[in-house]
């Protein structure tokens, strides 16, 4: 989009007074990937009325035809009108499905609507797994995304030339959106408030909404110690249970084999297997749950709070956080503090 395109846009916003936003459904679209949104910018109205504020969102439900579309659940929703073709589009948020590989052989004509749109649109937005349309449709080729984590490995093999970040939330790039699993979908919706109306407003709607402004961490569906319990070796899950009642000392995976009798190839081997990931990467994941949580619920100083996640120093948890959330832990405490504080 040109400087000059965005410049006319915000203008005709502002003489409006509206955000117009698009949500787009289909036959068995995921209702939470509609309902969240929706609700989220209801509310926001709510609090720009009571402020006096004439400004609101402009909300707009439309599906391939209109009518009563069924979703994954019991909810049917009605869109009020075809996929527009000519009318100007603001903010488009297309839902994802539970099987989308039947969406996207059914859907054909929301893929290529989403290919002759997007380009157009000032923020174009797949939620869950909505992102496989916009992949299919080669929006994504080049670009970062995120999708249900359930899915995050299809994606990468179906779509290899798209950079797939299992873990976000939710990502821009450029005006392309994609988010997480089902509920990011509400957390999308408020960075729109608050990019659209301030951080104040949004705050507002997530306490009436009960949620978090800003989420901490990333859509991991289940902590480590849950999904230690969901594995199929008995000898695996002792050794994950005691990795983390000791995760704050120097462990090795050596360490980690000699707690299960076994060799450390053989060992590395079945951990890698029964949890999809190496053990000292599971070792990190768990030292990062807790500095996390130390960063968000304490005032420790970063050198104790450190040693107590057990990363021996502040450097290598910096080292850390950097590779896995792309933020110093210094920088992860003051964007998320205020919102879980």
């Amino acid at each position: 989009m040109s400087s000059s395109g965005d410049h006319a846009r915000v203008l005709r916003k502002a003489e409006r007074g509206t955000h117009q936003v698009h949500i787009v459904i289909f036959p068995g679209f995921k209702s939470m990937e509609a309902i969240g949104p929706i609700n989220v910018f209801t509310y926001a109205n709510r609090h720009l009325a009571r402020l006096g504020d004439m400004r609101q969102y402009s909300l707009s439900v439309v599906a391939p035809y209109p009518g009563q579309i069924p979703s994954d659940t019991l909810i049917s929703m009605q869109a009020s009108e075809a996929l527009p073709e000519s009318a100007p589009l603001e903010t488009v948020m297309v839902a994802g499905a539970v099987d989308i590989h039947a969406a996207l052989t059914k859907e054909t004509d929301l893929t290529d609507w989403c290919r002759r749109r997007a380009p157009d649109v000032e923020r174009f937005a797949a939620l869950c797994s909505g992102a496989f349309f916009l992949a299919e449709a080669g929006l994504l080729d080049g670009r970062r995304a995120t999708t249900h984590w359930g899915v995050a490995d299809l994606l990468r093999r179906q779509f290899p030339s798209v950079v797939v970040e299992a873990d976000a939330i939710f990502i821009q790039d450029g005006n392309i959106w994609t988010s997480a699993g089902v509920t990011a979908a509400i957390d999308l919706a408020l960075a729109y408030v608050e990019q659209d109306f301030g951080r104040n407003l949004a705050l507002e709607v997530a306490r009436d909404l009960v949620i978090y402004l800003k989420r901490p961490g990333g859509q991991s569906q289940f902590s480590r110690l849950l999904t230690s319990q969901m594995t199929g070796s008995v000898g695996m899950r002792d050794v994950q249970n005691w990795l983390h009642a000791h995760f704050e000392k120097p462990l090795k995976v050596s360490d980690m084999a000699a707690k299960a009798n076994m060799s450390v190839r053989s060992f590395t081997r079945q951990f890698s297997r029964d949890l999809g990931t190496s053990p000292a990467n599971y070792l990190e994941g768990i030292r990062c749950e807790n500095a996390v949580s130390l960063l968000l619920d304490t005032d420790l100083p970063l050198k104790a709070l450190a040693f107590q996640s057990g990363f021996g120093s502040d450097d290598v948890m910096r080292k850390v956080f950097l590779r896995r959330y792309c933020l110093t832990p210094l920088q992860y405490r003051e964007r998320f503090k205020t919102a879980s504080g």
